[in-house]
C-alpha cells in the first residue's frame, strides 16, 4: 500500500513536473516573441524601408535557390571583393561588417531584422523551422539527401546559402536585396512566396564567402555589442 502511494505520489509529482515544464516553455516562447517584436520595431524605427524607396530604380534578376558553390580561388576572391566594394559605393552603400564565423548570414538577417547580429540563433532555428515545415519548397534546390540538409543546417556555424535566404524571406515575410559581387547579377531580390513583403532587408554578398548587414553611407550603426535576454543564450 505505501508502495502503490508512493509510485502514485512520483506519479503525480512527474505530471506535475511536466505541466510546469510546459507552462514555462510556453512563458518562454512568449517573452521570446515579446522580445523579439520589441527589436524588430527599434529596428524598423532606425531605419525601415529607406533603401528601398532610394534604390527602386535598381533592376533586380529573378531569384533561383541553390546552395553554395564551389569557393573562388584567392585572385579570384579579391577581383570579386572589389568589384562589391565599387558597387556599394555606387550605390550609396556602406558594410556594417559582420563577424565571419560560419553564421554570417543568420547575423547579417538578423541585424537586419532586429538590429542585432546576436540573435543569429533564433533566426537559424526559425529558417530551418521553415524548411523542414514546406519541404516540398525547397528540397529541389538541394541536391543531397533532404533530411542530411536539415541536419546540416541545424549546426551552428553552418554557412547558410541561397535556398535559406529564400527559407528566410518566406518564414518573416520580407525582401531580401542582395548586392552581389557577380560579375553579371549585382542586384537581387529574394522574394517571399505568396504575400506581399512587409519590409526590406539589405544584404551584400560576397559571392561564396561572406554576408555583411547594408546600411546608408554615414548610418552604420556603431559595433556596441548589445545585451540579449538570457532566454538566447
Amino acid at each position: 500500500m505505501n508502495e502503490s502511494y508512493g509510485n502514485s505520489r512520483a506519479s503525480s509529482s512527474s505530471t506535475t513536473s511536466s505541466l510546469n515544464s510546459s507552462s514555462h516553455g510556453t512563458e518562454d516562447d512568449h517573452t521570446i516573441a515579446r522580445i523579439l517584436a520589441e527589436e524588430e520595431e527599434n529596428a524598423l524605427k532606425y531605419g525601415g524601408n529607406k533603401l528601398g524607396r532610394r534604390l527602386s530604380h535598381l533592376d533586380s534578376i529573378p531569384h533561383t535557390p541553390r546552395v553554395i558553390g564551389e569557393i573562388p580561388d584567392p585572385n579570384d576572391a579579391t577581383l570579386d571583393h572589389g568589384r562589391l566594394s565599387s558597387r556599394l559605393a555606387t550605390y550609396g552603400l556602406a558594410e556594417m561588417q559582420i563577424e565571419g564565423d560560419g553564421n554570417c548570414q543568420f547575423r547579417a538577417l538578423s541585424d537586419q531584422l532586429y538590429h542585432n547580429p546576436e540573435y543569429h540563433k533564433h533566426v537559424r532555428k526559425e529558417v530551418v523551422k521553415q524548411l523542414k515545415r514546406f519541404r516540398k519548397l525547397y528540397e529541389g534546390y538541394v541536391p543531397m539527401r533532404y533530411k542530411s540538409y536539415l541536419r546540416k543546417m541545424k549546426r551552428l556555424g553552418e554557412w547558410g546559402d541561397h535556398v535559406t535566404l529564400q527559407a528566410a524571406a518566406d518564414r518573416f515575410g520580407v525582401k531580401i536585396c542582395l548586392v552581389t559581387s557577380f560579375r553579371d547579377n549585382g542586384y537581387i531580390d529574394i522574394l517571399p512566396k505568396d504575400i506581399q513583403p512587409s519590409r526590406e532587408l539589405w544584404l551584400s554578398f560576397w559571392s561564396e564567402v561572406h554576408y555583411n548587414s547594408l546600411y546608408e553611407i554615414g548610418e552604420v550603426p556603431a559595433r556596441v555589442r548589445r545585451k540579449k535576454h538570457w532566454l538566447f543564450f
